[in-house]
């Protein structure tokens, strides 16, 4: 069989043939943890005149998922003819979007890292394919820039309750959900510290 150039390859075929098993191989399960081609929105509708439209759908190549509701990264992939950073300004606007703290951009080579959770220090660094950090690797990260104890990873950790045949939450309301759980489980992990029985009672 012919051997195809990376440079020939579409953005397709770099998703399938180097990112996806370079996900997979960090440790990601590709059946849970793993969402390509995820559009979060419908586009804008646009009205010229008598005509209706609508624009451009927002279409994340992956996201990654530590749970079924706890985004974690967002993946960027260009083809090869381009740089592995050029996908990382569309990654960013994507991860403001649905509150995602780690972004990466692709072209098959490797990946450009950004951490949105940095304070100073290394915000942007470019690794190997098989140097994708593990899902647990990522959420340690994730827990020590959210200063979470061990008792309010286990409150964020928790699935949703969803009634049998309801809608899925929107992607705007999965980041209201998130963030409403992690200040709960704050507070609820602030007030059963000793020292804090005080606060139960006002």
């Amino acid at each position: 069989m012919p051997k195809f150039s990376k440079k020939e390859l579409s953005e397709q075929d770099i998703c399938s043939k180097y990112i996806l098993p370079a996900v997979v191989g960090a440790g990601w399960d590709l059946q849970t943890q793993i969402r390509e081609q995820y559009s979060f929105t419908a586009g804008r509708i646009i009205v010229k005149g008598k005509t209706v439209m609508r624009g451009e759908q927002k279409r994340a190549d992956f996201v990654l998922y530590h749970r079924g509701h706890l985004p974690l990264a967002i993946i960027e992939a260009k083809d090869n003819k381009h740089s592995v950073g050029d996908g990382m300004q569309q990654g960013i606007e994507y991860a403001e979007a649905l509150d995602i703290p780690f972004v990466y951009s692709s072209n098959g080579d490797g990946f450009l890292e950004r951490d949105r959770l940095a304070q100073g220090g290394l915000i942007e660094r470019e690794i190997r394919l098989d140097e994708l950090p593990s899902p647990d690797e990522l959420y340690a990260r994730y827990a020590k820039a959210h200063g979470l104890a061990p008792e309010q990873e286990k409150i964020i950790g928790q699935e949703y309750y969803q009634e049998i045949g309801g809608k899925p939450a929107r992607y705007y309301q999965e980041v209201a959900i998130n963030r409403a759980t992690e200040a709960i489980a704050k507070g609820q992990g602030a007030h059963d510290r000793p020292g804090n029985e005080g606060a139960r009672g006002r």
